[in-house]
């Protein structure tokens, strides 16, 4: 018993020590002069010109608080810190429900700060968790609190907070999400922006809807509990009908949140920078966006979209850095949040083909090596059989070339030559490239009759516009702090996983998909850009039921263009010379200045006439085959 009351005892001692150090703290903070109310951290993203494309507070337009909608003020009070009018910085009953909340999960379930203390934390303060930051900011809040009315508090915070997609205080807030002053917003927009800033990244309605519904739904109802709503208002709710906007002052672009996106989600895997950085702000981002080249890839979409049923994702690459250019992850990120780019997985068709004659070329074939073009059925495994077929049921009836093979984009000589090789000899060279994806070494794979990431692709086709040198795709270039300290910088690593030469014969083969000296039994895949071009390009075309592929490249830039129903559903054929529109308008928007674009020779590959057709050596013939020094001879004596 005696124990009992000599720990009630000390419990009172340190509840009336802590008190008066308390007290003494109001007093020494009264006496200080008061804290200037700056603008909030916030993080930028600029492009590969280090121009701001995304900014946050500092840029912002201050609003009074008289000026904000009073059903937002209130919301958001109520939803944030109920007892803010009450308390003087800290709400300690929150604080200790937080506590015994956090020690009873095990873990951190979220902490009881006041508007207040955001508020300083916004202002201030790093984001790291630690004994000194927290004291900083407790002795911060009472200066806040000694000097400012709540109605400054108030507006400051509303000026300051995060909103997320790069957006700070309420009044871009309503501006981005809903295209309307602050003023004049409705009860479900209201909720709306009172439950974003709880978890900025996670509860906005354009990047994560799903998340968004769960959280005004959670919000609506506490309201209603709390009588902040009536009853009947509660009934009437109806967020399905938010007009949402989704659109930075800044830019008109409706894909350029894609690009944004698809930074966020490379800047949360990159290690040694804080998440709550982040979450709150406080960074300098450098990107390699190119603002041409994505105003230009938007145009083209635009331009050549055919109905609202079927989707549009293109992805553009600097070969010499593997820096992501541009990106457009569908037609219109308001419409559509999800980034087809980086999530979606699609077969790839013919597209794997220039992998494929790497393989063959690297294993002892050459450009006039020859095949039958007939329909075949090819017996594999257990007594499996596949019967591949070519588009539009055409055959050559003939032996044909690899050069032909790769211009009509015949599936016969295709797994034929998988076949002879060995189906484990194209997987290893697509690892070899970069991609990740798991492969199963079967005969259609040939035809890329694969699902693979449009990103995850576009790495190993860098591979072959870098002359054989895997670089990793990489929109970020470098990150600062809010002060211009340098927290990141991309390390540029390249590594030779394919021979140069081999590369250099495997791109030519691939300007002979639009060149009118092949058209025979069946016309070069990308006979329709002929004429078209300004400068040369190695090019690729893929079909599936449900997909239509473009890629296409030089030395100075790559580009992948897909165009499909995100349902799987039939596509309308006009979409594959929709995308080649696109690609083309794209880059020759962004090569229009360039001179040389195209690959030196490499002095171990020589060039040699040959007949397109025959596959025959003919000195007067203008179309050339390129061969490995030497294994060219065999072609030249026969004839």
């Amino acid at each position: 018993m005696k124990h009992v009351k000599r720990i009630i005892k000390i419990g009172c001692i340190l509840c009336v020590l802590g008190f008066m150090f308390l007290i003494g703290l109001y007093i020494f903070a009264y006496f200080t002069e008061p804290i200037a109310l700056n603008t909030a951290n916030s993080y930028y993203i600029y492009d590969n010109k280090d121009n701001v494309i995304y900014q946050g507070s500092n840029n912002s337009e201050w609003v009074s608080l008289d000026n904000i909608d009073d059903k937002f003020v209130e919301y958001i009070v109520n939803v944030e810190d109920q007892h803010f009018y009450q308390h003087k910085g800290f709400d300690v009953l929150r604080i200790l429900k937080s506590l015994y909340l956090n020690f009873k999960s095990g873990k951190i379930l979220g902490g009881g700060s006041s508007i207040s203390q955001q508020y300083v934390k916004n202002l201030f303060l790093e984001f790291d968790q630690t004994w000194e930051r927290k004291i900083e900011e407790a002795f911060l809040t009472i200066r806040l609190e000694t000097h400012y009315s709540k109605k400054e508090i108030l507006e400051g915070y509303l000026n300051t907070i995060y909103f997320g997609q790069g957006i700070y205080g309420v009044k871009d807030a309503a501006q981005y999400y809903f295209n309307k002053d602050i003023s004049n917003i409705t009860i479900e927009e209201a909720i709306t922006l009172a439950g974003i800033p709880k978890s900025p990244n996670n509860y906005n309605p354009i990047s994560n809807k799903e998340a968004f519904f769960k959280r005004v739904n959670v919000v609506s109802k506490f309201l209603k509990d709390n009588d902040v709503i009536s009853e009947e208002e509660f009934n009437s709710l109806n967020f399905n009908n938010l007009e949402l906007h989704g659109k930075h002052q800044n830019n008109n672009l409706d894909t350029l949140m894609y690009y944004q996106d698809a930074v966020i989600s490379e800047l949360k895997n990159i290690k040694g920078v804080p998440k709550s950085l982040l979450d709150d702000g406080g960074l300098r981002i450098y990107t390699n966006l190119d603002m041409d080249a994505q105003t230009a890839m938007e145009m083209a979409i635009k331009e050549n979209d055919i109905d609202d049923d079927n989707q549009i994702a293109s992805v553009l690459v600097n070969p010499n850095t593997g820096g992501i250019m541009a990106l457009a992850g569908g037609k219109n990120y308001v419409k559509s949040q999800y980034n087809r780019v980086t999530q979606a997985k699609r077969q790839v068709g013919s597209t794997i083909k220039p992998f494929l004659y790497y393989a063959a070329l690297n294993n002892g074939m050459t450009a006039a090596s020859t095949f039958k073009s007939e329909k075949t059925s090819f017996v594999f495994g257990e007594n499996k059989t596949y019967s591949p077929t070519n588009y539009g049921d055409l055959y050559g009836n003939k032996d044909i070339t690899m050069a032909a093979a790769l211009s009509y984009s015949d599936n016969v000589y295709a797994v034929k030559t998988h076949l002879f090789l060995g189906e484990n000899t194209l997987v290893d060279t697509l690892k070899s490239c970069g991609l990740k994806e798991e492969l199963m070494p079967n005969p259609s794979l040939a035809l890329g009759a694969k699902e693979i990431n449009m990103l995850d692709f576009a790495t190993a086709y860098t591979t072959l516009a870098s002359g054989g040198l895997k670089r990793d795709l990489f929109f970020i270039r470098r990150i600062e702090d809010i002060n211009g300290n340098k927290i990141y910088e991309k390390e540029f690593e390249e590594t030779r996983v394919l021979d140069e030469s081999i590369t250099y014969i495997v791109n030519e083969l691939m300007t002979n998909t639009y060149n009118y000296n092949f058209v025979d039994y069946y016309s070069p895949t990308v006979l329709y850009l002929n004429g078209k071009l300004s400068h040369k390009y190695a090019l690729k075309s893929g079909t599936t039921d449900n997909d239509y592929w473009l890629a296409g490249y030089n030395k100075e830039a790559l580009m992948l263009v897909w165009a499909g129903n995100d349902q799987n559903a039939e596509t309308p054929k006009t979409y594959s010379k929709a995308i080649k529109n696109i690609w083309l308008d794209t880059m020759e928007n962004v090569e229009k200045d360039m001179d040389e674009v195209w690959y030196t020779k490499p002095d171990n590959v020589v060039a040699v006439p040959m007949d397109p057709i025959t596959g025959k050596y003919n000195s007067k013939s203008k179309s050339l085959f390129y061969f490995l020094s030497g294994t060219e001879l065999a072609y030249i004596n026969k004839n």
